[in-house]
């Protein structure tokens, strides 16, 4: 009986490891899904970097929607965004 309960927390173990493998190759599948810089959608603090004088990178943006800092999103999917300011853009706004 103990050799069957060793298995079956055995078989567990494996099962669970199996799932979090999975898990963690569908996460790399989407990190590396092709992606675009859509400038004016980001939320201040939320920019993924910057663009123009004044900035530096990721989190930097003081103001949401700013016209020069981007987030990326998936490819093609970036002037279907709408804001407050308009469309998202694939060109930095002023």
């Amino acid at each position: 009986m103990k050799t069957l309960t060793n298995a079956a927390a055995a078989a567990t173990v494996l099962a669970l490891m199996g799932g979090a493998a999975l898990a963690a190759d569908m996460a790399m599948a989407k990190t590396h899904a092709p992606q675009e810089k859509c400038y004016g959608i980001a939320k201040a603090g939320q920019n993924d970097c910057a663009a123009g004088a004044g900035t530096t990178c990721a989190g930097t943006s003081k103001v949401d929607y700013d016209g020069k800092m981007f987030k990326d999103v998936a490819k093609g999917t970036c002037v279907t965004i709408k804001t407050p300011n308009g469309m998202g853009s694939l060109t930095p706004k002023s």
